[in-house]
């Protein structure tokens, strides 16, 4: 009886293996899809100035960004757990048609408080193409000949990192595009990719369905995405707006601290948790989720950090910064898909975390040299050797961990190693500027009583009210005098070093965890193919 006809006892175990060319189709669909869900992380960035004209949502537009990233990150581990149990295929389908859903309500929406909601929805959607994606693939390839396929992801993570700024520029820029209101389009753009990658996952992607009896612990679910939700706000809303020890942020934390031990508790008492915490017993489960988080913070620190240095420092339009980013993107294409080859070559990835993180910490080094005349082609190199850091690192702790699973666990360990990286991201942007933002106001005041005691004159035109805004809007410094633009770039400059030399060491310590990864054998695809069919036995028993 096949997956299709067999509604209680599931599936005969198969020894059909995917060809080559089955495999890119099915990664063609699954690119597509993630593509989407990585660009909507970043894509609204530069379009959030004429939103909110539009809207007149000054008070409510972080929300705009922080909706999204609350619903995909909270869901992530949800989506393993469940497409373990319904099967892969229709939960992808499912992330795919409320990502959509979400995209055209947005592009729709007539007010902040609905465009908001819509965002909630889209993130919902893409928490599950984050997390399904690299599963599916630990699904149909073994894990000795997964890198050569998986290095395609760090590429289109390195897209839509440069992909994102640019597209949200270019449509905001443009009063309307077909009649519609330019910034739309970088919602409704996601339509006809969404509707593609439907469409060759419905006629590529056919993994044998086992259906088995199940419970699943919705108080566990709920829990997690409550704790999550409330860490989320604390580290990416109250934290930045209120301060850290502002009494919103406080009570964020110790709502996440007593959720997170009802969590704990729920998950050893279930007898199907969404988190099985004998995952953390797992040596690589384990490390793999620490360097997740850690690459996680570093990337996305790298990407928010060297465009607001292009902007603030270099008088940088959005766009142009964004195109400048490309050197960052071509040291993670070039490194996931060297990375990935090598390691289906040779059979060896520990090397490669190590490589990478070394790398990524002797670049983050480097930006704290950066300063008012530093050339382009040097910052490049910087660029790239983050880029070629993350390249090496990011697919390769995956491949690690699905390596050294139970195959039945696949689906709930990937997706957590998406969640700690999904975490990880929230808290270094968060962390990172605040930072910079509280260096900056030790700084300016500074540079400002410099000018003021040292050249007087120099001061002309300057005003209480330009000072306050020049953090948003470096096109003030032109209306400052030659002097005061001097001292006033240095203080920026400053500020960035110290988030620079903040992030070393946590790249550092990642390093650190990168030599306790242990290098376990490949699994080859008959043996890889053994474990899926002993799993679906096991299910049907």
């Amino acid at each position: 009886m096949s997956a299709e006809t067999a509604p209680k006892t599931g599936t005969a175990p198969t020894n059909k293996q995917m060809t080559h060319k089955e495999i890119m189709f099915v990664l063609s669909g699954l690119m597509m899809g993630m593509l989407l869900a990585a660009l909507d992380q970043t894509i609204v960035s530069t379009a959030l100035k004429k939103i909110v004209e539009d809207f007149n949502g000054l008070s409510h537009y972080t929300w705009v960004v922080t909706a999204y990233l609350l619903t995909s990150t909270a869901s992530t581990p949800l989506y393993g757990k469940i497409s373990d149990l319904y099967g892969r295929r229709p939960v992808f389908q499912f992330a795919i048609v409320t990502f959509l859903i979400g995209s055209f309500a947005a592009g729709a929406a007539t007010s902040m408080n609905q465009l908001i909601a819509f965002r909630a929805i889209q993130g919902l959607g893409a928490g599950g193409l984050m997390a399904l994606t690299f599963v599916i693939i630990g699904d149909i390839v073994s894990p000795r000949d997964r890198g050569k396929y998986q290095g395609y992801f760090g590429g289109v993570w390195g897209l839509s990192s440069v992909a994102g700024p640019l597209l949200g520029g270019f449509f905001s820029d443009r009063h309307h595009i077909f009649g519609v209101a330019g910034w739309r389009w970088i919602f409704y753009i996601n339509l006809p990719f969404g509707i593609a990658a439907l469409v060759i996952t419905t006629a590529s992607l056919h993994i044998p369905k086992v259906v088995k009896k199940h419970k699943i612990d919705y108080l566990g679910a709920l829990l997690m995405v409550l704790g999550v939700s409330a860490l989320l706000l604390a580290i990416s809303v109250y934290g930045p707006e209120n301060g850290w020890t502002g009494k919103k942020t406080l009570i964020a934390f110790a709502v996440f601290l007593a959720l997170t031990a009802a969590f704990l508790f729920q998950e050893t008492r279930a007898s199907e948790p969404i988190l099985p915490l004998r995952l953390f017993k797992n040596h690589t489960f384990s490390t793999t989720s620490i360097l997740g988080f850690i690459i996680g913070a570093g990337m996305f620190g790298a990407i928010v950090m060297l465009p607001l240095y292009l902007q603030l420092v270099k008088g940088n339009t959005a766009t142009t910064s964004g195109l400048k980013l490309i050197p960052f993107m071509l040291g993670i294409v070039s490194m996931s898909i060297t990375s990935g080859k090598l390691i289906s070559k040779h059979g060896k990835y520990k090397r490669f975390p190590i490589i990478g993180l070394a790398l990524m910490t002797i670049g983050i080094l480097l930006m704290s040299t950066l300063n008012e005349t530093t050339p382009f082609w040097r910052l490049s190199i910087f660029a790239i050797l983050i880029g070629a850091g993350l390249g090496f690192s990011m697919q390769t702790i995956v491949i690690a961990l699905q390596n050294s699973v139970d195959f039945k666990d696949m689906g709930v360990a990937t997706s957590s190693n998406t969640f700690f990286r999904s975490v990880g991201s929230t808290v270094g942007v968060a962390i990172f500027g605040s930072i910079y933002a509280s260096r900056l106001k030790h700084y300016l005041p500074l540079a400002i009583q410099k000018t003021a005691a040292t050249d007087p004159a120099a001061m002309a035109g300057a005003t209480p009210q330009k000072f306050a805004q020049i953090q948003n809007n470096s096109a003030i410094l032109k209306t400052f005098s030659p002097t005061l633009q001097h001292n006033v770039l240095h203080a920026f400059v400053q500020s960035f070093h110290v988030v620079f030399f903040a992030a070393a060491p946590v790249t550092a310590l990642g390093l650190i965890f990168a030599f306790m990864l242990k290098e376990t054998p490949l699994r080859s695809g008959a043996e890889h193919h053994a474990a899926k069919n002993e799993a679906a036995g096991e299910a049907i028993a």
